[in-house]
């Protein structure tokens, strides 16, 4: 009764908290792009200024202030693409994918990533009769996009992707199970009051990245548009010792050959 209630619990939470972020998306991506557009004009602010000792740290400013401009063009480019798909200026192309061909990009994309943070990765390739009918393009990038947040919010443990078809309603759900801590998913749930000016380096070289809660709007609304679903079954409680999450990706079942 607990677990049930709890489970309940999360899901009126994260329809609420998803509900708030769409209300407000044209403030939350402003936010999300300040602080690297802050760091940009910092730096060149400095050469502005004839801060710069020589002209060697001259140039490093340059480049530091160019490379961050390409990491907020990286962003930018992320949001506007989720932003297309919603509205159908990008078309999505759903059709019957074999999972495992997926899975097997996917892996390819992210266990050396995990290899270099010393993150336990298995991703459990599913059976090859087992087709869905999703955007390969867009189905991936969800997978990548909640491995790698997994990944960034864990400092130790294992992160698992297993398929678990359900054939009765039709749908094939993708757990990733990991060990991010409890206040990871806080950060996520606050994210409207997050201050991340207050939280990061005020400097050119910080590796820039949206933030999990945006992250998991974008993932939720690219399988919304492939008639799938994002849910978020288990987070760990504050005092427990073993941190367990999963996060269930639902999407369409598809007989092999059959179009969508």
């Amino acid at each position: 009764m607990f677990k049930q209630l709890k489970n309940t619990q999360l899901a009126y939470q994260m329809a609420s908290e998803m509900s708030k972020f769409k209300a407000g998306f044209l403030a939350r991506t402003a936010h999300e792009l300040r602080s690297p557009i802050n760091s940009m004009i910092s730096g060149l602010q400095l050469i502005i200024s004839d801060l710069a000792d020589n002209p060697e740290e001259e140039r490093q400013f340059v480049n530091e202030a160019y490379n961050c401009a390409l990491k907020t063009l990286g962003l930018l480019d992320e949001i506007i693409y989720v932003s297309k798909t919603e509205h159908g200026t990008e078309k999505v192309e759903v059709e019957p994918l074999q999972l495992i061909q997926v899975f097997e990009v996917v892996e390819n994309l992210t266990y050396m990533q995990a290899a270099n943070r010393g993150i336990g990765l298995q991703i459990s390739p599913p059976k090859p009769d087992i087709y869905v009918l999703a955007d390969r393009s867009r189905l991936k990038q969800v997978l990548l996009s909640l491995i790698d947040t997994a990944i960034r919010q864990m400092n130790e443990g294992n992160v698992n992707v297993s398929v678990h078809p359900a054939w009765e309603s039709g749908y094939v759900h993708i757990w990733i199970d990991d060990q991010r801590p409890v206040s990871a998913w806080s950060e996520s749930w606050d994210l409207l009051k997050y201050n991340f000016e207050e939280n990061a380096e005020k400097n050119m070289s910080a590796d820039f990245q949206l933030s999990p809660g945006m992250r998991l709007l974008m993932n939720q609304t690219l399988l919304g548009m492939m008639n799938g679903r994002l849910e978020v079954l288990t987070t760990p409680c504050d005092g427990e010792e073993s941190n367990f999450n999963r996060t269930q990706c639902s999407i369409p079942m598809s007989i092999k050959g059959t179009k969508g």
